[in-house]
């Protein structure tokens, strides 16, 4: 299958930043007779990235949680001083479908055949959601914020998500990469997301956790410690692929690097496709 976002990324990454003086160099100032909201952007150099150094969705305090990695064949991530490892799931976790767990059973057994994982990122695939969280373990995310849409970039495909402010969901919207995402604001420091029609072309995780279109995804996005920090913590049901919902968390830290840049996954990620033999994703026609 090709991906019909990857034909469009560079240009959609040029508008994104054309745009971006008019939408979030100035702070947003609530209407008269409305208290504040939280702001993301305080600055065009604002941007979000992870907190843990772990691109995984992190348990909760309690309750179920999300999948994790087969404690006999621990995850090692880039950026530890020692040799990174592939994924390899946790299939004990009551959460999954049995229809869920042989699939990804069948993911774990290549991985340890020596097979190279899918990871979204690596293949310049949108990776949906809830997993546009830790969508890349380095790479920033930046928010324009404007009274009736919040829009969130992570440059690394680009990868792009729109959140409509104050307005219910469609009757009947069509199945896409990131869904429908529309959010509200609780008090001036948290933006809740509620997520439906997300295609079963995704995956859950990084862990190749599949999910119906069922998908139902709320995320709350909360400035904590001053604003240098962003504590995420997301619910997850989806009836035809998990037993019960079940929660996740993760964290951000305010890095100022600079002013959002387009940078392509497909050239960046050249070396891959050819070292691995992994098929480049291509698109036959525009998505739009």
């Amino acid at each position: 299958m090709a991906s019909m976002f990857i034909a469009t990324n560079a240009i959609r990454a040029a508008l994104v930043a054309s745009l971006w003086a008019a939408t979030a160099v100035a702070a947003l100032a609530a209407p008269p007779n409305q208290s504040p909201i939280p702001n993301f952007a305080p600055n065009s150099h604002t941007s979000w990235a992870l907190d843990q150094t772990i691109d995984d969705l992190l348990p909760p305090a309690l309750g179920p949680g999300p999948i994790t990695f087969d404690p006999a064949h621990p995850y090692i991530p880039n950026f530890r001083g020692v040799q990174p490892t592939y994924r390899v799931a946790d299939l004990t976790n009551p959460i999954l479908q049995p229809w869920i767990r042989e699939r990804m059973r069948h993911a774990n057994d290549e991985v340890l055949a020596g097979k190279v994982p899918f990871r979204a990122r690596e293949r310049c695939w949108p990776i949906g959601v809830p997993g546009f969280v830790i969508y890349s373990l380095i790479e920033g995310f930046y928010f324009l914020q404007t009274p009736h849409k919040v829009t969130i970039i992570n440059p690394g495909g680009p990868e792009v998500r729109q959140i409509f402010i104050n307005v219910p969901h469609s009757a009947d919207p069509k199945p896409s990469w990131y869904g429908e995402s529309v959010g509200h604001y609780e008090g001036d420091d948290t933006l809740v997301i509620d997520t439906i029609a997300i295609t079963d072309k995704t995956f859950v995780d990084n862990y190749r956790t599949p999910h119906t279109t069922k998908l139902h995804v709320v995320e709350r996005l909360k400035l904590t410690e001053g604003g240098s920090r962003v504590q995420i913590s997301v619910t997850v049901d989806d009836p035809g692929a998990f037993t019960i919902p079940w929660s996740a968390t993760q964290r951000w830290r305010r890095m100022d690097r600079g002013p959002l840049s387009e940078t392509p996954c497909n050239e960046n990620n050249a070396n891959y496709f050819q070292k691995y033999g992994v098929a480049t994703p291509t698109a036959d026609r525009p998505d739009f």
